[in-house]
């Protein structure tokens, strides 16, 4: 690494709660609440960070969430809490240990500020293709606030040192800690270390900067949206020098060996003008169709659940089918959207298709027999859930998973720290 080139990651002055607020404040991220969850989840809680990340939760009902006021509505709210003392921000550039534990799940990050330039040239690398509505609407959050507030989730590749410098920041005094409430209810602890030793901080920088990459687990509308501000705001400075908060974005990085993947599973509108007995048939072509007594979660590659007509069906992919050599095309996901969802539904492109949407494996499988059931959806389909080995071997491939390939758990709360521009 050039003495110009900049850091991979670098320490930053945290917003977060101040001492004790935690609890009151942290609240799950944005992207996996709708608007009434949150609205929900935020009610007689003043200082949840929901009134920052869904704003809409303090409009009329019916307010699109992407309007002008709703990003107006964030700033307001987010000065209200800086107001009221509830959210201060350090006074000096630390790294911060993050613990989350999950029932009897626990992984221990790194909260940092990582380099945009490096994920423009691809050195953090991504594994997915980005919807252009969802990074407006991050870049218009990070513009309303002037900061970023939703961490993008990162892994690193083994690195013991690491590890160890991070297991031993949390046999400290924990600096920030409560339990974010799950959609399910239940709850994720969130617990935070400041890491203020510039001897630890400069070995961590160095430990980092050693790595040949990082790799994106959750949250590419949020760094595409950071890369898209720092391209506008260095076009807009005559003085960029490289080193403004702009150039870096929010970011908690884990070890990969700690980090947990669940299933992402799909529903669909309808059978693309097929009756059942028609889809059936195409179905059979491809497929070894099993009836089931109950839900079905694959237990291995090459197999799905489909839920249709409020029944279960196992399906086994041909193994001829099965590209082994293509680190994309042997995805689960890629099976189904190969061999069923873009030949038999029509589904081309799964990214901007309205007939698709997407559930994460923690709502379990009774939400997709519920959103079928209710008429809402046609039928549904349960996933094996993908491989963080697999997810790193997409990336090096410098390829994109199909979208919502993985969905990670424990999520990161927000508002545990933000990077202010």
């Amino acid at each position: 690494m050039s003495p110009a080139s900049p850091s991979l990651v670098r320490p930053f002055a945290a917003l977060r709660p101040a001492p004790g607020r935690a609890p009151e404040v942290i609240a799950p991220p944005y992207d996996v609440l709708n608007t009434e969850e949150a609205r929900v989840l935020a009610e007689g809680r003043p200082w949840s960070f929901l009134h920052i990340s869904k704003p809409e939760i303090d409009l009329p009902p019916g307010t699109d969430p992407y309007a002008p006021q709703v990003y107006a509505k964030a700033a307001e709210n987010l000065k209200k809490m800086l107001d009221a003392g509830v959210l201060r921000r350090d006074e000096q550039a630390c790294y911060y240990a993050y613990r989350l534990i999950m029932g009897e799940h626990v992984q221990v990050g790194l909260v940092a500020a990582a380099s945009v330039a490096d994920y423009d040239t691809n050195r953090i690398r991504k594994h997915e293709f980005t919807r252009p509505d969802k990074e407006d609407d991050r870049v218009r959050q990070i513009e309303a606030l002037n900061a970023q507030t939703g961490p993008v989730l990162l892994a690193y590749p083994h690195q013991p040192e690491v590890d160890g410098i991070l297991a031993a920041a949390t046999q400290q005094a924990p600096d920030a800690d409560g339990v974010a409430e799950g959609v399910n209810g239940g709850g994720v602890r969130h617990t935070l270390w400041v890491i203020r030793d510039a001897g630890v901080i400069a070995r961590l920088t160095e430990l980092f900067d050693a790595m040949p990459a990082l790799y994106i687990a959750d949250g590419h509308h949020r760094s595409a949206a950071a890369s898209r501000v720092r391209a506008a705001r260095k076009a807009t400075n005559p003085g960029h020098g490289g080193d403004e908060a702009y150039n870096y974005f929010l970011s908690v990085i884990f070890p990969h060996h700690q980090m947990r993947i669940m299933d992402y599973n799909r529903v669909i509108k309808d059978l693309n003008g097929l009756s059942e007995p028609e889809f059936m048939a195409r179905v059979a072509e491809n497929f070894m169709i099993e009836m089931e007594n109950q839900a079905v979660k694959p237990a291995r590659a090459g197999e799905f659940g489909l839920y249709l007509g409020g029944r279960w069906m196992r399906l086994t992919l041909r193994a001829d089918l099965i590209p082994h050599d293509d680190p994309v095309g042997r995805l689960d996901v890629s099976l189904l959207q190969n061999a069923l969802i873009a030949p038999v539904l029509g589904i081309a492109d799964p990214r901007r298709d309205k007939r698709i949407d997407f559930v994460g494996g923690i709502r379990g499988l009774a939400e997709l027999e519920k959103r079928v059931d209710s008429g809402e959806m046609g039928l549904a389909f349960s996933l094996h859930a993908t491989g963080m080995e697999d997810l790193m071997a997409v990336a090096d491939a410098n390829e994109v998973m199909p979208p919502k390939s993985t969905w990670f758990e424990p999520k990161l709360a927000d508002g545990l720290a933000s990077h202010c521009l």
